[in-house]
């Protein structure tokens, strides 16, 4: 992977303005979920129906399609979330998965990958088709896992956001690669933020 410093430089002064709120809605978007606010989803909806405008428009169109879900996700994670919010007890609990159904998620996340990846490669003019589509199925499966507060959804999103740099480097999204190394370091935050509360610390 060559560092063109030059690039980059150009991605940061021509950056506009809409790809700007979206980096700082989605790092907002992933402290509130650590802090496991409902509002994280709000601005996870504004965030993502930026990306989804840009992404197609890039011809990244797993990742438009993958942003377009995240909306309607961001909208049943709220209200999932929210009706929580103001009791004693919390309706929605941080709960842990065995390692059994883990090694299935997986397995039947790269099987699904590599059939979107044919489709892709197939049907339509998407660059790194495969890599997109691995991108795309495990995000649809740990955005869910998020909506239910499963505690090992953020170790899934280190891995899909350190494969989504690989990606957007190559697609030269630079400015977003600065957004999801960012996401790979809070998704550590996340995680132990969500441990603590499972443990009931």
């Amino acid at each position: 992977m060559n560092v063109d410093l030059d690039a980059i430089l150009t991605a940061f002064t021509a950056m506009p303005i809409g790809e700007i709120i979206a980096v700082i809605l989605g790092i907002l978007y992933i402290i509130l979920a650590a802090k496991e606010s409902a509002w994280c989803w709000v601005s996870g909806f504004f965030s993502t129906l930026i990306y989804t405008i840009l992404f197609w428009e890039g011809q990244l169109l797993s990742s438009a399609l993958l942003n377009f879900y995240y909306m309607g996700m961001s909208i049943y994670g709220f209200i999932l979330w929210k009706r929580g919010e103001g009791r004693e007890e919390k309706s929605l609990a941080v709960t842990s998965w065995p390692l059994s159904r883990h090694l299935f998620a997986i397995v039947t996340g790269v099987l699904f990958s590599l059939f979107a990846g044919y489709l892709l490669t197939a049907y339509t003019p998407a660059r790194l088709p495969y890599l997109d589509a691995v991108v795309m199925v495990f995000s649809i499966f740990a955005t869910w896992m998020l909506a239910q507060k499963i505690l090992q959804n953020w170790l899934y999103w280190m891995v899909i956001d350190v494969a989504a740099i690989t990606l957007y480097w190559s697609t030269g999204y630079y400015v977003t690669i600065i957004l999801f190394t960012i996401y790979v370091i809070l998704s550590g935050y996340g995680y132990f933020s969500w441990r603590k509360s499972k443990a009931g610390v």
